[in-house]
């Protein structure tokens, strides 16, 4: 994790922007639903791609692991180890072959160049920058990435939004999360944060009350000039 200071905020900038990244910068979470369905049932824990993408995008991997052994019985400590390693191991692989952005994600990124920006993740630190280094996002982030792990906090917890907020020199409310996951948007929430949802799925989720709404990512410089709009208003009037 790299962190700029307060006072490296620019005056022209009167939001930061804080990305999730697995479904909201790159399309990683059916690889990781795969991924998951063919190691967790070679542990002995029944697990489908499907119901990864019905019951827990964007939630820590030990709590879904956690969540089968409820069902399924327990692992020994060596098999848990050795369960995530081999999860990891193939993640990495087919995110280096196959994955990409996030479809419009770069043009709203370089539409919105002129505010700072970070990514703040669940997936450990080797994961958010092998992510964004194979889909060519890494330039739009550089150091400012948030992992899970390494702050020892993690969604829906509104902690880890928080920790990267101070880190970027913001308040809260000048802070613009961007999530496409359930856990994401309610902690974003809970941090008092302005909130974007990127529904993938307006037929099956509901954005909840308090979150904007928005279904493909070109939508998305023109609710964050909105957002900063209001903010330069405000601090006019």
């Amino acid at each position: 994790m790299s962190a700029s200071s307060p006072s490296a905020r620019p005056a022209s900038a009167p939001l930061c922007l804080l990305f999730d990244s697995d479904g909201t910068l790159v399309d990683s979470e059916i690889l990781l639903a795969e991924v998951m369905g063919d190691v967790l049932p070679e542990y002995g824990l029944p697990f489908t791609a499907r119901q990864y993408m019905e019951a827990f995008r964007g939630v820590r991997f030990h709590d879904i692991v956690a969540a089968q052994q409820r069902h399924h019985g327990n692992l020994t400590e060596d098999s848990l180890a050795r369960l995530e390693t081999s999860m990891r191991t193939r993640m990495q692989a087919r995110m280096r072959e196959e994955l990409i952005a996030i479809d419009g994600m770069p043009d709203a990124l370089d539409a919105l160049a002129c505010y700072p920006k970070a990514v703040v993740s669940n997936g450990p630190d080797s994961k958010i920058r092998c992510a964004m280094v194979s889909a060519g996002l890494a330039h739009h982030f550089g150091e400012h990435l948030f992992s899970a792990y390494t702050l020892g906090v993690w969604k829906p917890d509104p902690g880890l939004y928080l920790k990267a907020a101070e880190a970027m020199g913001y308040p809260p409310e000048r802070c613009v999360v961007i999530d496409d996951a359930a856990v994401g948007v309610e902690a974003g929430l809970a941090a008092g944060m302005q909130v974007i949802h990127l529904n993938h799925f307006p037929d099956e989720e509901t954005t909840p009350e308090g979150a904007i709404a928005i279904y493909h990512a070109r939508e998305l410089p023109a609710v964050i000039e909105r957002l900063a709009s209001t903010v330069t208003n405000t601090e006019e009037a």
